[in-house]
């Protein structure tokens, strides 16, 4: 699809008029989630009847339990076409396929818009935040799971096979969840509306790759019934291919949501670079703008080598071929370098968008210009850039050639000077500062505390030799933990805070705030702080037995753990109670923040901007008394404006 460059029929900077209504459908017409469930089911058990017609007489695809390995791909997949079929997401590109035009369904302001395909980029931010909070507590449940069993040295409430199950499906879905947890719901909903456009630039490619993130979930999840997978969250080769069925759910898993986050990356990265309001120039681009454009930057670069990766393990497990398989002249090196060449870019994917929130709030709350813009901007593109030379120092234990540790160890201690010069912008901005210590700020400073004990035990396992002694330990989990955890969702929960006011109007009772952040960051430490010193006395991961001195700390972190999880509880009763049940009406702008996001009405209307603002200054000017404002959104738009005509943000008909 291209940009829509047309000129609009409404005047210049003037919103156009809406999409005339479409003809009712019939209820068992009407394309939704439920219609979405049942085409999935449908799709999943055609799958699976064709997969065993076509593959039944052959023994080499069935799998370790005896499961036909292409009726369980085959179903999987149908099933993720049937879902999105049932939601509506294929409309376009098949009406176009029989030369028609697409049914475009009216724009529906009641909340059941939420539960079907929208094109509206708010719509689609507010999906996000619920898939991503589902997400999140599925997997923080099978947490729980994991503290539980581990309560006890040697006597054990699931077995080891079961228990590496639980294992696996928690960190597949912690990652997946991460991977979007602040491009999905904040980028989609905040960056239009930061950079002054109506929409993003492909609003169908947006809407889609939500749904499969869905899918991915739903598909994940199956991985339990089909027997889970014994590889952890990494799939490593070549447990991969000696596998039960639910190896095949993570490699189809991985790779719908990995096609999910590539059509993410690519429709911000357009919406960013075209569709900016005049005047943004891009040294008035926020903060948080440019995390997310070095995030999708790396969504749409890194995560392909992630799907290939796993197509190639699907082959292997179906159509017999030897990617990943030594004995047939494969290799399971392969799928640790595909893997890693997309797993260390996924860690920035998740870091850079927590910096972004970090650095856009603390000028809010410090009454402060950011420190040194374009250092934060110049180091997150050079984390973005380093982040594809380190991968192989996951792999310093692997039997890689010794020659190449050395040149790894540079590059993962190099990466560290980018990320520094971001840590220091949030430092120089809080230096002498006059703080507010409202609740998006306590999470905000929150994350800057955990990320630096990521960060610095980081530098540590760069280095070879205490990477080979700790490697495979719960030091290593603890400082993925306190990295991805610690730092994202506590920067996540500092801008669902900070932001709620803007998307419903409403706003979170402050004391409950407060006591959610203090409960999570003291029990978060609580929890992961002793599994560095477990790691030290030598305990590995993904093992649910363990030497009985080391049971106290064990135990300790079991308990922290459950009051963790009972930490988010009381931010889901705050959510409830003040937003649902008895809404609290807010300012306008409650923080009052200079942003381009603030300028618009709340609720936002479905057009965002009446008139397209002409932007006259950075959103950061706190100590300027006399500053110009940041747009005016009364002017008409200049003819031409960064290159491009301004009717690029007409509304797609």
């Amino acid at each position: 699809m291209a940009i829509d460059t047309t000129a609009p029929e409404a005047p210049l900077g003037a919103a156009p008029p809406p999409a005339a209504p479409a003809p009712h459908r019939p209820v068992w017409l009407q394309q939704n989630v439920l219609t979405a469930i049942v085409l999935a089911v449908a799709g999943f058990a055609l799958g699976h009847w064709a997969g065993n017609r076509i593959a039944g007489g052959y023994p080499n695809v069935a799998g370790a339990s005896g499961e036909n390995e292409v009726a369980i791909c085959l179903s999987l997949g149908l099933g993720v076409l049937g879902w999105l079929l049932g939601i509506g997401a294929l409309n376009y590109p098949i009406a176009k396929m029989f030369g028609r035009e697409a049914i475009q369904e009216p724009y529906n302001p009641s909340w059941t818009r939420f539960f079907k395909f929208s094109t509206d980029h708010k719509v689609v931010g507010v999906q996000y935040f619920f898939g991503v909070i589902t997400f999140f507590f599925t997997a923080g449940l099978l947490a729980m799971a994991i503290r539980t069993e581990l309560l006890y040295p040697t006597n054990h409430l699931i077995g080891p096979g079961t228990y590496i199950e639980i294992v696996g499906e928690h960190g597949t879905m912690m990652m997946m969840m991460a991977s979007s947890a602040v491009v999905g719901p904040l980028g989609n909903y905040l960056v239009p509306l930061m950079i002054g456009a109506r929409r993003t630039a492909f609003p169908r490619i947006e809407a889609t790759s939500f749904w499969l993130f869905t899918a991915g979930y739903l598909v994940i999840l199956t991985a339990l019934p089909f027997g889970g997978f014994p590889t952890g969250w990494t799939g490593y080769a070549p447990l991969q291919t000696q596998a039960s069925g639910g190896m095949d759910s993570y490699l189809v898993g991985f790779a719908v949501i990995g096609l999910g986050m590539i059509l993410a990356g690519f429709n911000l990265i357009a919406t960013i670079i075209h569709y900016r309001a005049p005047g943004m120039t891009w040294a008035r681009v926020p903060v948080f703008v440019w995390s997310i454009l070095a995030t999708s930057a790396l969504l749409a670069l890194a995560t392909p080598t992630l799907v290939t990766a796993g197509l190639f393990g699907i082959l292997d497990r179906t159509a017999q071929t030897a990617f990943y398989v030594n004995e047939r002249g494969g290799s399971s090196f392969l799928w640790e370098n595909l893997f890693w060449f997309f797993g260390h870019p996924e860690v920035y994917i998740m870091a850079l968008p927590g910096f972004g929130i970090v650095a856009e709030i603390l000028p809010v709350f410090t009454r402060k210009p950011v420190f040194a813009y374009r250092v934060a901007t110049a180091g997150m593109f050079g984390v973005a850039l380093l982040s594809f030379f380190v991968w192989q120092h996951h792999l310093f234990q692997s039997g890689i050639n010794p020659d190449m540790r050395p040149l790894y160890m540079l590059t993962t201690e190099l990466i560290s000077i980018p990320t520094g010069f971001i840590y220091l912008v949030t430092l120089g901005t809080l230096w002498r500062a006059r703080i507010r210590f409202e609740v998006p700020m306590l999470f905000a400073l929150g994350m800057l505390f955990n990320f630096l004990i990521g960060g610095v035990t980081g530098v540590f396992l760069s280095d070879v030799p205490v990477d080979v002694t700790v490697h495979g330990s719960f030091f290593v989990m603890a400082h993925f933990h306190y990295t991805i955890m610690g730092g994202l969702i506590f920067a996540l929960f500092a801008g669902i805070y900070y932001w709620t006011p803007k998307v419903t109007g409403r706003q979170f009772d402050q004391r409950l705030g407060k006591i959610h952040f203090w409960c999570m960051f003291v029990f978060f430490n609580c929890t992961f702080f002793p599994l560095f010193i477990l790691g030290l006395l030598g305990m590995p991961r993904r093992v649910f037995t363990y030497a009985a001195n080391l049971q106290f700390l064990n135990d300790f972190s079991s308990v922290s753990a459950y009051l963790l999880g009972t930490s988010f509880l009381i931010f889901v009763a705050n959510f409830i109670w003040t937003i649902v049940i008895e809404p609290r009406p807010a300012p306008a702008n409650p923080w009052g923040s200079l942003g381009l996001e603030w300028q618009t009405p709340t609720p936002v209307p479905y057009y965002n901007f009446e008139r397209i603002p002409v932007v006259m200054n950075d959103p950061y000017h706190y100590a300027e008394a006399d500053a110009d404002p940041v747009a005016d959104i009364s002017l008409p738009p200049p003819a031409v404006a960064m290159n491009r005509p301004p009717a690029a943000q007409a509304i797609e008909p």
